[in-house]
C-alpha cells in the first residue's frame, strides 16, 4: 500500500502554461491514458466483431455481469483511501449471498428483512476489521485475510458444502433482473454508489481527511484528524457495500454456494488498483476505479468473443494487476520526485557568498548587496 499515496499527479495550470498542444496532450496522457485505451479497445473489438460486440445486447450483458465486481471494487477503494486494504470484499460476498438466500428459504424471513439483516452483517464485519486494524494494531492485509478466511469457513460450515436452494420471491430476484431504460438495474446501483462516494471523496471534509490519513497518518493526527475513527468508518463502509454486492449476487444466481464468490476478489482489487493510475494518478479515486472495471470488462468480453480459452479471464486479470501495481509504483516515485524538485526550488541550496554573508551578519536578498 505504500505505492498508493493519497496525492494525485494531475498537471497544474502553472505546469501547462506556455506548452504547445502536443506537449499538453503528452502531459495529460498519464492522467487520461486508461480512458483513451478503453475507447480504443471498444473501437478495435467493434471492428473485429461488428455483429456481436457493438450491440445493445452485449452492453446489457457487460453491465449486468460486471456490476458485482464494480461494487466490490468501490468497496475495496474506500480503505485504500486511508492506506489500508480490505481482502474481505472477496470473502464476504461468499457468506452474504448464501446468507441472503438461507434467511428466506430456510428461516422464513421476508426478503426485505433478509436484505436488511445481510447489510447489517456487512457493517458488523467492517467494524470488526476496523477494530483489528486500529485497536489491535494488526496489519490490514493480515487482519482482513484472517477474518475473510474465518467467514469463508463459516459459509462452508453453514452450507455443508452443498447448494442452498429454494423458492425466492419475485421482489427479491427483481433486485437483479429488473431493468431501467432497458439496462440492468444493478448498473444503476453501481452508478448511485459511485456518485455518493465521488461527492464524499472530492467535495466533503470526510474525503479530504481520508486522503490525508492515507498520505501520512501521523501528520493527519497532528492536524487534529481522528484517524482511528475515520479508518474504522472506512472499513464499515467497505463492509456495507460488500454486503450490497452479496445481495445482488444472490438475486442473480438464486442459489447459495460457498464455492462461488472468491473469483471476484482478484478483479475487484485490480479495478481498485487501476483506479489509482488514471484520472487522478497516484491516488485511488472513484471514476478511475470505474474506468478500471470497464477496461477489464471490455477486454475480457472482446477476447472471449474472439474465441479466447477459459483461462483467459484470470490470466488477463492477473497481468493487468501486475501492470497496475507497476504504474502505481511509478506514479508514487514520480510524485516523490516532483515534491523534491518543488521543495528544492522553493529552498535553493545557499551559495558560498550567501553563506559568508550570513556568517558575517549581512542580510541577504535584494538589500544584501547594498
Amino acid at each position: 500500500m505504500q505505492s498508493l499515496e493519497s496525492n494525485a499527479l494531475e498537471p497544474t495550470r502553472a505546469q501547462l502554461k506556455g506548452l504547445s498542444a502536443s506537449a499538453r496532450f503528452i502531459r495529460y496522457l498519464p492522467v487520461y491514458g486508461l480512458p483513451i485505451l478503453t475507447v480504443l479497445l471498444v473501437a478495435l473489438f467493434s471492428i473485429l466483431l461488428p455483429h456481436t460486440f457493438p450491440t445493445f445486447l452485449n452492453l446489457r450483458a457487460i453491465l449486468g455481469e460486471k456490476s458485482v465486481i464494480a461494487l466490490l471494487s468501490l468497496a475495496a477503494m474506500i480503505p485504500m483511501m486511508t492506506g489500508r486494504i480490505d481482502l474481505t470484499v472477496g470473502y464476504g460476498i461468499v457468506i452474504w449471498h448464501v446468507f441472503a438466500i438461507s434467511l428466506q428459504t430456510v428461516y422464513g424471513f421476508p426478503w426485505p428483512l433478509a436484505v436488511i439483516t445481510v447489510l447489517l452483517g456487512g457493517c458488523v464485519l467492517g467494524l470488526l476489521n476496523g477494530l483489528l486494524v486500529e485497536v489491535a494494531r494488526i496489519d490490514s492485509f493480515i487482519a482482513t485475510l484472517g477474518t475473510g478466511t474465518i467467514i469463508y469457513a463459516l459459509a462452508l460450515w453453514h452450507t455443508g458444502g452443498r447448494q442452498v436452494i429454494g423458492i425466492l420471491p419475485e421482489g427479491f430476484t427483481n433486485l437483479y433482473t429488473a431493468t431501467v431504460f432497458g439496462l440492468p438495474i444493478a448498473a444503476f446501483y453501481v452508478l448511485a454508489i459511485a456518485l455518493v462516494l465521488w461527492v464524499v471523496a472530492e467535495y466533503l471534509p470526510i474525503g479530504r481527511n481520508l486522503y490525508a490519513i492515507g498520505a501520512n497518518t501521523r501528520a493527519a493526527e497532528l492536524n487534529g484528524i481522528r484517524t482511528r475513527r475515520y479508518v474504522i468508518a472506512a472499513f464499515v463502509a467497505s463492509g456495507l457495500i460488500g454486503a450490497i454486492a452479496g445481495v445482488v449476487l444472490a438475486a442473480k444466481l438464486r442459489i447459495g454456494q460457498a464455492s462461488v464468490g472468491l473469483e471476484f476478489l482478484l478483479p475487484a482489487l485490480v479495478g481498485a488498483f487501476l483506479g489509482s493510475t488514471t484520472i487522478k494518478p497516484g491516488r485511488v479515486n472513484v471514476w478511475g476505479t470505474m474506468v478500471g472495471v470497464i477496461i477489464l470488462a471490455v477486454g475480457i468480453s472482446g477476447i472471449q468473443q474472439l474465441g479466447g480459452a477459459f483461462f483467459v479471464e484470470p490470466l488477463f486479470n492477473g497481468t493487468t494487476l501486475l501492470i497496475a501495481i507497476g504504474i502505481a509504483g511509478y506514479a508514487q516515485r514520480k510524485r516523490s520526485s516532483v515534491r523534491h524538485e518543488r521543495a528544492h526550488a522553493s529552498n535553493p541550496t545557499p551559495t558560498h557568498e550567501t553563506t559568508r554573508n550570513l556568517q558575517n551578519g549581512i542580510p541577504t536578498g535584494k538589500g544584501g548587496n547594498q
